[in-house]
């Protein structure tokens, strides 16, 4: 049974009057742990671009930008967000659902929250109840409330990026630092270290957009210095 034949049958029992807490202790283990978080990543999107009241086309085009479906399956994935954007309640159950999976601060946590951010802003504002939303997803991923600020700086149309942040260095920093710093950020994110913690290919995707930006800041700090 492939993976999106399973999110189907989960799908189903929650509309049957399954509890969401009944459905997910039936996935905590592998591969059932993957179809969790994708159900959990997808509904928690959805109801990120809903914060607002109202989903926009070009908010499920960056949904799928960001949280990349094969063509196969995205009549799959589109069921389950459809159904997870009626309304923004219960988003906290699947925040916690993700958080619990991978533990508070965990690298997977922010760059799912990245992506959230990104799905955010693609209506080009910013609400404030968006930002509620996300504050409160970060707070419920173990984030703080600075490392919250430094995402939505490097998010936010109004706010600077600042590529010190998303190296997580200082300006004073001499070039050695600056660059063991990306050196570091770029062995954590590479590609073959996530497959290797066996990360779900939704938590890859999201961390290889991750590692643009870190490129990104580095290249800038080069060319500036």
């Amino acid at each position: 049974m492939s993976i999106w034949s399973k999110i189907s049958q989960a799908l189903s029992a929650l509309a049957n009057g399954e509890s969401l807490s009944a459905v997910f202790d039936r996935l905590r283990t592998p591969p059932e742990r993957t179809i969790a978080f994708t159900i959990a990543v997808i509904a928690l999107g959805a109801k990120m671009a809903k914060a607002d009241g109202r989903v926009t086309r070009d908010e499920v085009t960056a949904f799928r930008q960001v949280f990349q479906i094969p063509a196969a399956d995205q009549d799959h994935a589109a069921r389950v967000f459809n159904l997870a954007r009626q309304d923004v309640a219960g988003y906290d159950i699947y925040a916690r659902r993700i958080g619990a999976m991978f533990g508070a601060g965990h690298q997977t946590l922010r760059d799912l929250l990245e992506g959230l951010f990104y799905i955010a802003i693609a209506d080009g504002t910013y609400h404030p109840q968006e930002n509620t939303f996300l504050a409160d997803v970060a707070k419920i991923f173990g984030l703080s409330g600075p490392e919250f600020d430094k995402l939505r700086a490097t998010f936010v149309p109004d706010a600077v990026p600042d590529p010190y942040c998303v190296l997580g260095i200082d300006p004073t920093d001499d070039p050695d630092v600056i660059r063991a710093a990306y050196r570091r950020l770029a062995r954590e994110y590479h590609p073959d270290q996530l497959i290797a913690r066996g990360l779900p290919q939704e938590a890859i995707t999201l961390a290889e957009r991750k590692m643009a930006q870190i490129n990104d800041a580095y290249d800038h700090l080069t060319r500036a210095r």
